[in-house]
C-alpha cells in the first residue's frame, strides 16, 4: 500500500508542470493590435541622398463615403512619412499640397497608387487583415519630379520604404 502512495505523490510535480505549460500555451493570442497597414514614403535627392522639404506638406485623400480626410497636416522639414492604404478599393489617391514658407504659394500634386490586396490570417481569434502589393503608382508633375516604387509588398513591417518621392529643384 505504501509504495501505491509514494508513486502517485512521484508523478504529481509532472503532472502540475504539464498544466502549468498547458495554461500558459493557451493564455496568450499574438493578434496586432491594429489590423490597419501603412505605405512608408522617403523623400529623396536626385544623387539618392534623404532630402528634407522645406516646404509645408499637407496630404488628405477622399474616404469611400465621399467625405475628404486630412491625413497629413501642415508638416514642416518633412523627410519621410506613412499613408494608411485601403483593402476595398483597387487604387487609392493622395492630394499633396506644398506651401512655400516666404511667399506662401500653394502647389498641388496627386499620387495614385494602384495595387492587389490580399487577406492574411493570423489566427481565429484576430480580426481580418489585409495585405497588399502595389502594381503602380502615377503622380502629377507640378511639384513633384517622380514617385519610384522601392518595395511593392505592404504588411505589418513598417521598417520598409516602399515610395521614394523626388521633388523637383526648389530655389
Amino acid at each position: 500500500m505504501r509504495k501505491i502512495v509514494e508513486n502517485k505523490f512521484r508523478a504529481l510535480p509532472f503532472l502540475a508542470v504539464a498544466a502549468m505549460l498547458l495554461a500558459v500555451s493557451c493564455a496568450s493570442i499574438d493578434c496586432p493590435m491594429n489590423s490597419l497597414v501603412y505605405t512608408q514614403y522617403q523623400l529623396r535627392t536626385p544623387g539618392g541622398a534623404v532630402d528634407t522639404l522645406a516646404d509645408t506638406l499637407t496630404i488628405s485623400t477622399t474616404r469611400t463615403d465621399g467625405y475628404d480626410s486630412v491625413l497629413i497636416n501642415k508638416n514642416v522639414a518633412t523627410t519621410e512619412f506613412s499613408l494608411p492604404i485601403s483593402y476595398s478599393q483597387p487604387e487609392d489617391v493622395f492630394f499633396i499640397e506644398t506651401k512655400d514658407s516666404v511667399l506662401k504659394n500653394s502647389i498641388f500634386d496627386t499620387i495614385t497608387v494602384t495595387k492587389e490586396d490580399y487577406p492574411h490570417f493570423e489566427s481565429v481569434d484576430c480580426s481580418p487583415a489585409f495585405f497588399h502589393t502595389i502594381t503602380g503608382v502615377n503622380c502629377t508633375h507640378n511639384v513633384i519630379d517622380s514617385v519610384v516604387i522601392v518595395n511593392p509588398d505592404v504588411n505589418y513591417d513598417t521598417s520598409q520604404k516602399h515610395f521614394y518621392i523626388y521633388f523637383k529643384h526648389r530655389d
